[in-house]
């Protein structure tokens, strides 16, 4: 798939004024600092869609944007930012709960990580209670650039290995990224598109 368009279209903590329009959408989430704006703008191919800043926690609203006119893409809050209020926390936390329990539209979560970082309990946590909901998701590690190729393989699998001792019997579908070089990026597209026809072939 390429981006050929790439809009805009409203921003919210509200489920209920997202976009009625019904559209394969798919939402990126990540822990904050995990790169999730930057790959947002190389995925399509725009610099400044997706505001990136050297504050962490800067994404605070669901943010809908339209692409190519028939999917959408979901930049969601990051988590886990230790300067962010409880407050703030529990507000972020309600209005993501109710995004992917509510949002109909939503096909596919990708939860970004780190490569360079062993596995997290907030990650896994956020893994498990996307998994008990039934939502589906990908895994997408990001700043790859910052490993060598031979390092990057050895990364992913003591991950896997400790998600597997943590008992997960299967490992979701991952990409392996870098919004630097631009490393991946077609095969997340590609892997979208893949979803996108079989939810049109499956329409009546």
């Amino acid at each position: 798939m390429k981006i050929t368009s790439a809009e805009f279209l409203c921003s919210n903590t509200d489920v209920g004024k997202c976009p009625a329009e019904p559209l394969p959408e798919y939402a990126f989430i990540g822990r904050s600092n995990v790169g999730k704006s930057s790959l947002i703008n190389m995925l399509t191919q725009r610099k400044g869609l997706a505001k990136t800043s050297g504050r962490p926690g800067k994404t605070q609203l669901i943010n809908h944007f339209k692409i190519n006119d028939n999917w959408f893409l979901v930049d969601l809050p990051g988590y886990g930012y230790a300067r962010t209020s409880k407050k703030d926390k529990a507000r972020f936390q309600k209005f993501i709960t109710r995004y992917f329990t509510e949002r109909k539209q939503l096909l596919n979560a990708f939860l970004l990580i780190d490569i360079r970082h062993a596995p997290l309990p907030i990650d896994l946590e956020f893994m498990e209670w996307l998994n008990t909901k039934g939502i589906p998701f990908s895994l997408v590690f990001t700043k790859a650039d910052k490993l060598k190729p031979g390092a990057r393989e050895e990364a992913l699998e003591k991950y896997f290995d400790q998600m597997r001792a943590g008992g997960w019997l299967e490992i979701p579908p991952c990409f392996v990224t870098s919004s630097s070089k631009t490393i991946g990026g077609d095969e997340l597209l590609a892997y979208i598109e893949n979803i996108n026809v079989n939810f049109r072939a499956a329409r009546p």
